[in-house]
């Protein structure tokens, strides 16, 4: 027979090490006795790394830098396509006419001649004198009939005869001094007057001319003896901007 012993066998007496462990910082529960005590760190899911996520943000910025990059690159290729088509477009086709014929530009239209200035027996004008050039005589080697008073030239005199008329309503002084000659060389020469009182002495230096009235010079130049008139600037004064006479 057996006793009540042999049926139901005394308890294990716990480890008495399992009494004074350290509750686990996971939270769990110390192995109870009779149960298997697992290692450390055993169930704990693995810490994931924070460098792979660094990684990834890094490659998604320069992918994103490098498409910015593309769309401007794209843009700007194609505003200079734009400017390459525009400079190099052909130029318009020619005109066809109903027969299937290029038709010819108009011609174009011939530019108005410069009017030329005017000539002998013209009235023209400067401020308040209207000048009427009446004549002109070149090659003169001397002037005048009295040895005290005659000139001779340096090269050769040209004489310019003239009207001259005061338009205004105030007296107005004529000086031959402020009449200038050109020759064909475009060289401007200025008067002889001390050569002049031997033609027409009330009017070789200065003459006052009253409104209305009119008077005549006689305007001498000495030029080289192989130069040739081409016209004459007349001045009411000395700073008025002159009429051109042609004398050729």
């Amino acid at each position: 027979m057996t006793s009540p012993q042999d049926e139901y066998p005394p308890q294990q007496t716990p480890n008495p090490q399992w009494g004074h462990q350290p509750m686990p910082s996971g939270g769990q529960q110390p192995p109870q006795p009779g149960q298997f005590a697992p290692p450390p760190g055993y169930g704990r899911p693995p810490k994931k790394s924070g460098g792979g996520k660094i990684v990834l943000i890094v490659v998604a910025v320069i992918v994103g830098l490098c498409g910015f990059g593309a769309v401007i690159a794209a843009v700007n290729g194609g505003d200079d396509k734009k400017a390459d088509t525009t400079a190099s477009s052909p130029a318009a086709a020619p005109v066809v006419g109903a027969a299937g014929e290029s038709a010819a530009p108009p011609p174009a239209k011939p530019s108005a001649d410069k009017p030329s200035a005017p000539g002998l027996n013209t009235p023209v004008r400067d401020g308040k004198f209207e000048f009427v050039v009446t004549g002109v005589q070149v090659g003169l080697a001397e002037v005048g009939d009295n040895p005290y008073l005659q000139r001779k030239a340096q090269g050769a005199y040209t004489i310019v005869s003239m009207t001259v008329k005061n338009t205004s309503n105030k007296p107005q002084g004529f000086s031959p001094s402020d009449q200038y000659l050109f020759d064909t060389q475009n060289r401007k020469f200025e008067n002889d007057s001390m050569a002049a009182i031997n033609l027409q002495a009330d009017t070789s230096m200065y003459a006052s001319v009253n409104p209305g009235n009119t008077v005549t010079a006689q305007v001498v130049f000495d030029l080289p003896a192989d130069a040739v008139p081409n016209h004459i600037m007349l001045h009411d004064s000395m700073f008025s901007g002159g009429a051109k006479v042609t004398l050729r």
